[in-house]
């Protein structure tokens, strides 16, 4: 289809979409935003071959969101959630029908699952698991509950930052155990312990990065705690509970990652004598204000629940890891106390686009803690870490920085950020050949593959040049003229893997020749591109647009270009796992061109941009059989955030710079009320979906962009629409 049509079929669809059904809702009546948020968008599985892009293999699950439903608060240490299969993404899988367990903490990247408890009755034997139905599931913010049909048991879920809470209600009062399946994680456990005193019991579970200790209360009576190979990865404890209360069981964790002591202080300090409902209800509050930071007007029900199931899924990671008492373990495994709450390394190379942005916007305090946090690490270290590719804590602090998140030494991490830039055997692979070069090259394989391994140079190389354009605002703010200058140029590098003869980012073999033989749309995971065919990352220039457009040959050469991205069809025997979600070539499923829709702002088209954001919105959140699965993986956030922003009215296109690209919001009005900043309204009246011009306050907008710093003073943008 060609992009002309693909605009008239969009045209007819908003029509269609305009007169879906905008009654006020009962709840929209009321102040709980959380009703509206569903944890289950993202568990289920995506089936459909149009939406992929492919037909899957056998076997294979396409990653459709890889989350979790079960309870947490925002960036918590504990997220207590239904484990139906480890080893996989987030352990749930909706279309599963057995629990194994009720894990404590989780992400979605095939770690964590740790602390499994599993509540049953009748023969202690392996293996242990319960089927259930989904007609007895539920699941909001800060709450799950599920019916366990072989165990007979009515489960509830809630939690703290630090502890989880279980209520268990047996149909046989006589018949009450409790599984600690310690041997079990998403990851391998070395070793476990379980001991028993009174009512309470503690331990820990030994993983890898070390291990994590929790200490639990139960308001029943313990007859027995029976521990079955202790230490071993086939073993695991159960406890049996007194049959003389008939109440329901009340099982209360606190987990810390420094001591036994510390979990019990934290399990005393956020739950106590607190009940169930109490807890439930505190979290809930807890979400509420959160959520309440973007309110919305207008829109069908289904857009609601979109837009705040994923406001919701993107303030569930990094996790916190201090204790109560301030007390963490740093990366030399030492324990020790800071002024600042520490936090897990954030997904850098996933959340850093949108994610950590919004992050910033709605939870300026965790965020500087977070960047206390890289700063922590690096001072041990040497280096700023980064996560799975490229470098991207630079334009994370430096655009967290410039939106005025500054209690943090931004010295020290300036100096750590320069060791990653410049330092050989560092946080940047190939780091030597890329300052020599201005590229970073790849060998010259026969007949590479999707799993080729490499340096994935091409990615590398424009990932770099953008974290030095970040690196080098920094430079300049802090008065470095000479790493200012030196990594401005550096941010240059793109040009450098850009084939004219092609119009495509292209691999080059160490002497500067380019690869052949050259296929832009075959997709490789570490060969030339990350994840990523060259169609994917030839608009990944986001420091630098003008600059872009010029080496395409112009506005007409650059949109003709840009046009074929979202029209080439997908080749369906190209088959990556976590490439999917075609429009195109366009992959919404994974990272590596989600700024790629928004680039015909930069030619004056924003209409263009909206109509691929629109079929985005439509084909790829709530999809599937259940209307539950995403394009792609969540990653840890971005999928979601990317959504929250981009169907607000916001998007953070280069994130370094403190300003926002203004898109037509899929509701009449967005309020962006982040605390201690003043509001932006956002409004379309007119209800249209081509951009075609924007007035803040009584003055027309000469441009696309708008300051950060309009939160400081506040104000109400008017989006003229067709």
């Amino acid at each position: 289809m060609s992009l002309k049509n693909l605009l008239l079929v969009l045209a007819f669809s908003s029509l269609f979409l305009g007169c879906g059904v905008k009654k006020q809702s009962a709840r929209e009546s009321t102040n709980d935003l959380t009703s509206y948020v569903n944890p289950f968008l993202g568990t289920a599985p995506l089936l459909d071959p149009e939406i992929i892009g492919y037909t899957p293999p056998e076997g294979w699950r396409v990653w459709a969101g890889l989350v979790f439903p079960g309870s947490s608060l925002p960036n918590a240490m504990v997220q207590l959630s239904p484990v139906t299969e480890y080893g996989s993404g987030a352990g749930y899988e909706y279309e599963d029908d057995e629990i194994l367990g009720f894990a404590h903490t989780n992400k979605g990247h095939w770690d964590q699952m740790n602390i499994p408890i599993l509540p049953i009755s009748g023969e202690m034997a392996r293996p242990f698991k319960s089927k259930y139905s989904k007609k007895s599931e539920s699941a909001s913010p800060a709450f799950y509950q599920v019916h366990l049909d072989d165990y007979k048991v009515d489960v509830r879920l809630t939690s703290t930052l630090r502890a989880g809470v279980h209520e268990y209600t047996y149909a046989d009062q006589s018949d009450r155990k409790i599984l600690f399946d310690l041997a079990r994680a998403n990851h391998g456990v070395q070793n476990w312990e379980i001991t028993k005193k009174g009512n309470t019991l503690q331990g820990f579970q030994q993983i890898g990065h070390g291990p994590i200790y929790f200490y639990a209360e139960l308001n029943h009576h313990i007859d027995e705690l029976e521990v079955v190979r202790p230490g071993d990865r086939k073993g695991y404890a159960f406890i049996t509970l007194s049959d003389k209360n008939p109440d329901p069981v009340l099982l209360k964790i606190g987990l810390s990652f420094v001591s036994i002591e510390n979990a019990a202080e934290n399990l005393k300090t956020e739950v106590g004598e607190r009940t169930f409902n109490e807890i439930h209800d505190a979290g809930k509050r807890v979400w509420n204000d959160l959520l309440s930071q973007i309110q919305v007007k207008g829109g069908t029900q289904k857009q609601r629940e979109l837009f705040y199931s994923s406001l919701y899924r993107s303030f569930l990671w990094p996790a916190l890891r201090s204790d109560v008492n301030g007390q963490f373990v740093d990366a030399a495994r030492k324990v020790r106390q800071e002024e600042f709450n520490y936090y897990t390394t954030p997904a850098l190379w996933d959340t850093y686009r949108n994610k950590l942005v919004l992050l910033g916007l709605i939870r300026p305090d965790v965020t500087n803690d977070v960047i206390k946090s890289l700063i922590d690490r690096g001072n041990i270290t040497g280096f700023i870490p980064t996560f799975f590719h490229g470098d991207h804590a630079a334009p994370f602090i430096a655009g967290s920085y410039f939106r005025g998140i500054g209690d943090f030494n931004v010295n020290n991490a300036y100096q750590l950020l320069l060791n990653n830039a410049y330092k050989q055997k560092g946080a940047r692979p190939h780091i030597k050949e890329y300052i020599e070069k201005g590229f970073i090259s790849d060998p010259d394989v026969k007949k590479p593959h999707v799993e080729t391994k490499a340096k994935a140079g091409v990615s590398k190389t424009l990932e770099y040049a953008h974290d030095d354009y970040a690196l080098s605002l920094l430079a300049k703010s802090l008065g470095d003229e000479k790493h200012f200058i030196d990594l401005q140029e550096r941010s240059q590098n793109y040009r450098n893997v850009f084939d004219k003869s092609t119009n495509f980012m292209r691999g080059r073999l160490a002497n500067g020749d380019w690869i052949n033989p050259f296929n832009p749309q075959y997709p490789y995971y570490e060969y030339m591109y990350r994840e990523a065919n060259a169609w994917q990352v030839s608009f990944y220039v986001n420091h630098d647009m003008p600059g872009l457009i010029e080496l395409y040959g112009g506005e007409q050469a650059f949109e003709d270009k840009l046009d074929s991205l979202f029209t080439v069809p997908w080749n369906p025997r190209y088959i990556a796992r976590n490439i999917s979600g075609f429009i195109g070539q366009y992959s919404h499923g994974n990272q590596p061109d989600h700024e790629a829709p928004f680039a015909y702002y930069f030619i004056d088209k924003p209409e263009k941009s909206q109509a691929i954001l629109d079929r985005i919105f439509e084909r790829f959140y709530g999809a599937g059989e259940f209307g539950l699965a995403l394009g792609g993986m969540d990653d840890a956030g971005e999928m979601s955030s990317w959504y929250v922003f981009s169907a607000g009215g916001l998007y953070p296109f280069s994130t370094a710079d403190a300003n926002y690209l203004l898109t037509v919001p899929i509701f009449d009005e967005v309020k962006w009320e982040v605390k201690g900043k003043k509001p932006i309204i956002i409004r379309n009246s007119s209800g249209g979906r081509e951009l075609k011009g924007i007035t803040l306050g009584d003055e027309s907008l000469q441009g696309y962009f708008i300051s950060h710093y309009l939160f400081d003073k506040g104000g109400v943008i008017d989006l003229k629409t067709d």
